[in-house]
């Protein structure tokens, strides 16, 4: 029998996929990058990057500035638990006076809004308006500037 010698010829003799244009693209690689890391790379995934997916927590917007917005608390609602805070060890009390750290509590600026009935002696504060001063000296109280 006659065996055939000739050589056949294949498409895409230069490269083994065929054509010269196949492999070249991301298509044949699954994708660029970290593309398909849930589909057909998921065991890869898994192994070296298992914190991929998902979020955690958020980014303050505060946290870049060194800036930070201050606390302020208004002299009427100091009146109103200063009697609270005597009873709590929070506050203390000299005569008819109540003395107030406010450093203690985290303060940073006392405003003027509401009533001032109790003579109250404030501590431990650097920023305050001037209608919070008057207020309390008002009273018969005192700001102690830090």
């Amino acid at each position: 029998m006659v065996v055939r010698r000739e050589k056949k010829r294949r498409r895409g003799e230069r490269t083994y996929h065929g054509r010269h244009g196949y492999p070249r693209g991301a298509g044949s690689k699954g994708g660029r990058g970290n593309a398909g890391l849930h589909k057909h790379r998921w065991i890869w995934t898994i192994k070296h990057k298992p914190d991929h997916f998902g979020k955690e927590g958020f980014t303050s917007r505060f946290k870049k500035y060194k800036w930070q917005i201050p606390k302020v608390i208004n002299v009427g609602f100091l009146d109103e638990i200063a009697e609270f805070l005597v009873k709590e060890g929070k506050a203390k009390k000299e005569g008819d006076k109540i003395v107030i750290n406010l450093k203690e509590f985290g303060i940073d600026k006392l405003l003027g809004s509401g009533k001032v009935t109790k003579s109250l002696i404030i501590e431990g504060i650097k920023e305050f308006s001037a209608r919070a001063k008057e207020k309390i000296e008002a009273a018969g109280g005192e700001i102690r500037a830090a």
